[in-house]
């Protein structure tokens, strides 16, 4: 007999919801290191923003969406004199933040940009503890913002660890909105019962599709989507701090949750995974490894698996510079990610499109020594025909062990190699990079980059008297953390 009707048992929150609710409530951070590269997170993303200012393209998107809007106690926008709803300077401060693809990252089966929760935590920060000073409470300090930051690291990147959502075409932003979901929702005073309910309303969301990061349709939606699912984070915390129910089994229920409907299938042409495979592995605790181990964008405005590409192409330069027309071949040799991700032939139709691209981010520097965010634009581009002639010179081919090691949690790397061939049958030696400067083996060579980093992006928006201020500030750990957030943000409005 068939059955027609469903038995109406309201299930307890998923285990994976009540995980990151309870790290988010109950987990003392008391990892120097962790603190420590938060300061310095806080440092490299805030510059990005900065930087991102000097772009139209990404400055016509800021602003409140009914011109002349007043919020009282809004949260303020760095490098602007915007003043907002704390749901929109979110989606502003993460635009910003991600608009130049050169804030820090996080690889593993699936990439993200851990800092993109910025946004969400810095626009609800600065609104809250304005809204505390007036009502004559103490404010928010910035180890608030540190703290959130921390956990906004650690719930994304330990959900990418062991789970691909670009497998089943979902952008990896959807893990910028639950993180910033629940901490989001941690700074508002939600209880565990509210945070449950805004984590399962971040996920029973429509998920963004990684259409736009990918030929041949990459475009600038990629440099807006987290600041998109950040200020959506803060929306949903808001809902569920004004007392919305939940969906207890938003990942696990059988036909319509987020297993079933957007997690079971490894690729188009593969069949159903078995059900007991379509749910999130964790292979370790939550806690501070993420923001220890994080990976920063130090020396090329790129994306993060062609770094080392990059840095080997720099190498290069001055054995190719003056034989640039003789130059026959040249071999990329890489991980499947990369090949994966950023490994294009043809036009290449705009900034976003370059910016992901393997082969244009090692044509720039073999040529001209260097890669900034301008080598992107549409006018450098036409400028110099000769990187597209080089481009259709190129063979990317992976290495497996690159590939293992890419993977590999005591190794993390994100090696290439590129050797050049010239007419005449001679050739460059292979020059081979596996870990970036912005990796954690390479820390104490990369943080003085870091600071440099920083402070040309200071340079870019402020007179130099605020430059020195922010710089001290931002490389004293204890001064900075004691600060209030409304004082910290007053010292970033132009």
């Amino acid at each position: 007999m068939t059955t027609t009707v469903e038995a109406n048992r309201r299930p307890d929150y998923d285990p994976e919801l009540q995980r990151i609710a309870d790290y988010v409530l109950d987990y003392r951070i008391d990892s120097e290191a962790a603190w420590e590269t938060a300061r310095l997170c806080l440092m490299d993303s805030l510059g990005c923003a900065l930087l991102a200012l000097r772009f139209p393209e990404c400055t016509k998107h800021l602003g409140p969406l009914v011109e002349g809007t007043q919020v009282p106690q809004g949260a303020r926008v760095p490098g602007t004199r915007l003043r907002l709803d704390p749901v929109k300077a979110a989606w502003d401060i993460g635009c910003l933040v991600r608009w130049l693809d050169y804030n820090d990252t996080w690889l593993a089966a699936e990439w993200g940009h851990p800092s993109d929760n910025l946004g969400a935590i810095l626009a609800v920060a600065d609104h809250l503890a304005q809204q505390r000073l007036v009502r004559g409470e103490a404010p928010l300090v910035m180890r608030d913002v540190l703290d959130a930051m921390i956990r906004a690291h650690e719930i994304q990147g330990i959900l990418a660890l062991e789970n691909s959502f670009n497998r089943v075409g979902l952008d990896h932003v959807v893990l910028v909105k639950v993180a910033s979901t629940a901490v989001a929702a941690r700074l508002m005073g939600a209880d565990r019962e509210q945070l449950l309910a805004a984590l399962s309303h971040a996920w029973v969301d429509g998920q963004s599709l990684r259409t736009y990061r990918h030929a041949p349709n990459a475009g600038s939606r990629k440099s807006w989507a987290a600041g998109d699912a950040a200020s959506r984070g803060v929306r949903l915390a808001d809902i569920a701090r004004r007392g919305e129910m939940g969906i207890p089994g938003v990942l696990s229920a059988p036909q319509w949750g987020f297993y079933d409907v957007l997690f079971s299938k490894t690729s188009k042409d593969q069949a159903l995974k078995p059900e007991a495979e379509c749910r999130f592995a964790f292979s370790r605790p939550f806690g501070s490894y993420v923001m220890e181990n994080v990976l920063f964008k130090l020396n090329f405005p790129a994306e993060f698996h062609a770094q080392t590409a990059c840095e080997a192409a720099l190498v290069l330069h001055p054995q190719v510079k003056d034989r640039l027309d003789e130059i026959a071949r040249i071999v990329i040799t890489t991980q499947e990610s990369a090949i994966r991700i950023i490994s294009k032939s043809g036009a290449l139709a705009n900034p976003a499109d370059r910016d992901h691209c393997l082969q244009y981010m090692v044509a720039v520097p073999l040529i001209f020594g260097e890669l900034s965010a301008e080598h992107y634009e549409d006018a450098f581009h036409a400028a110099h025909p000769l990187i597209d002639r080089l481009r259709e010179r190129m063979a990317v081919v992976e290495e497996p062990r690159y590939s293992r090691d890419y993977l590999d949690p005591d190794k993390r790397s994100i090696a290439n190699a590129v050797q050049v061939f010239f007419a005449d049958g001679s050739a460059t030696e292979p020059v081979a990079v596996e870990y970036p400067l912005g990796h954690r083996r390479r820390r104490a060579e990369g943080v003085p980059v870091l600071e440099a980093k920083f402070r040309r992006h200071l340079a870019t928006r402020f007179p130099p008297r605020r430059c020195e201020q922010l710089m001290a500030l931002c490389r004293d750990q204890e001064q900075l953390e004691a600060m209030s957030v409304p004082h910290f943000m007053d010292l970033w409005m132009i």
